[in-house]
């Protein structure tokens, strides 16, 4: 179990949104770096980055803060956010960034999903986003009629390494993981999914460390550890000391 704290990225500096509305951002830091690196110095061990306006645009937007993040740390990243092409995965992976998340050009273009992962085995994980339980893409401005499994079982041997699924109903306001849909999604598909969207406390964490939830690869976290309610130590102690 990874618990992965969440690196957003809107203009160049470090926010969350509430319930994916870039107008409802908070800022939390104007240095990426300096927040990447004491993410590491608090012992967590992957970090988990989106370019938000990258999203919306369909193109890095917001390259620079990446880059430093790359720089102040040598912690892995994963990164999501207007990666539509196999030139941008290409580039991101040769930069350094150690998976890249294809969001809504999974939706749009399958097939590139499945050329990806033949180009690039293991560093191509595919992020599903899911408002009322359909999957919503361009930074979650649209949604979709596919359905959550069904996009996740379009990609079952194509070699992805993880599906990030994210609850856009809860993310950014605290209301708890989305458990349930979570486990049926990690229950639908051998590709290992990592929960998203409104973790809210240690009460999360403890939920995710329950025997049912060893399927999961992993959680991200975003506004709970930035405004304290959720202490790195006791977080990380949790999973690291879980009974297999």
């Amino acid at each position: 179990m990874i618990l992965f704290p969440a690196i957003d990225l809107k203009d160049g500096q470090c926010v969350r949104l509430k319930l994916g509305d870039m107008d409802r951002s908070t800022v939390f830091n104007d240095s990426p770096g300096n927040q990447a690196r004491a993410f590491e110095t608090q012992g967590f061990e992957y970090l988990h980055l989106v370019d938000l306006n990258g999203a919306f645009e369909g193109q890095p937007v917001n390259s620079a803060a990446v880059e430093e993040i790359l720089a102040a740390t040598k912690l892995p990243t994963q990164l999501g956010g207007g990666i539509r092409n196999i030139e941008t995965i290409e580039m991101w992976l040769n930069k350094g960034i150690s998976r890249v998340i294809l969001g809504t050009i999974a939706v749009r273009d399958p097939q590139l999903v499945h050329q990806a992962c033949k180009a690039f085995p293991g560093r191509v994980a595919v992020g599903i986003d899911a408002k009322g339980g359909k999957v919503a893409v361009e930074g979650w401005a649209e949604t979709s009629q596919l359905t959550v499994i069904e996009l996740a079982r379009q990609f079952e041997d194509a070699g992805v390494a993880a599906v990030i699924y994210t609850d856009v109903d809860r993310d950014g306001i605290l209301t708890g993981l989305n458990i349930d849909s979570t486990l049926e999604l990690a229950n639908s598909t051998s590709i290992p999914v990592i929960a998203s969207g409104g973790l809210a406390s240690i009460d999360d964490v403890k939920r995710l460390v329950e025997p049912d939830c060893a399927i999961l690869e992993g959680a991200i976290s975003g506004r709970a550890l930035y405004d304290g309610r959720l202490d790195p130590d006791e977080a990380l102690s949790l999973i690291r000391n879980r009974i297999l």
